[in-house]
């Protein structure tokens, strides 16, 4: 898995942000039973910027906390199925042959507030919004009820693996 990771924000992150968002993007592909390799490019931001780029893609003149732009047009979430089909070559970076999952934008003056909204760590904010992002990647939504049931189980799934607990705002040792 390559992750591209861009630090475009001024906040002092007090972990390893690169090393716990492959830790995390590993467990969801693992979880997710991904049979591919995998790029995906990560920014972190500011509110600011998010707000920019929501404004400009989602029309919504607002900051939010994760944004995700999926490169494969999954028609159901995780089938990997399509892959196979006519024109799959370009889900596909030709000089690596990993599949291009897509962006990720990270608001980290967002999650910092949103770690303080809900009393827990930064780490695990930041480990949820990476989670949470993925799916969207992978061509998970959570619109619909029954959507967002499916989503919420299986973010709470993959940082369970992980032991990462929202009462306990810890992380094992390892992700430091």
């Amino acid at each position: 898995m390559t992750l591209q990771l861009e630090n475009e924000q001024e906040v002092e992150l007090p972990f390893d942000y690169e090393k716990l968002a492959k830790t995390v993007i590993g467990e969801v592909l693992e979880t997710e039973k991904c049979p591919y390799e995998c790029e995906i490019s990560m920014t972190l931001s500011d509110d600011q910027n998010i707000r920019r780029i929501n404004k400009e893609f989602r029309q919504l003149d607002k900051p939010t906390d994760v944004l995700s732009f999926p490169l494969v047009d999954f028609i159901n979430p995780a089938d990997y199925d399509i892959l196979e089909a006519d024109g799959w070559e370009e889900y596909f970076n030709p000089e690596t042959g990993e599949m291009m999952l897509g962006d990720i934008v990270i608001s980290v003056e967002r999650a910092v507030k949103q770690a303080e909204e809900y009393g827990h760590s930064l780490k695990r904010e930041f480990a949820f919004l990476t989670v949470h992002s993925m799916l969207h990647l992978l061509g998970y939504d959570h619109m619909e009820p029954e959507e967002a049931k499916v989503m919420e189980r299986k973010q709470a799934a993959v940082l369970d693996n992980l032991d990462i607990r929202r009462e306990e705002g810890q992380l094992p040792g390892d992700i430091d």
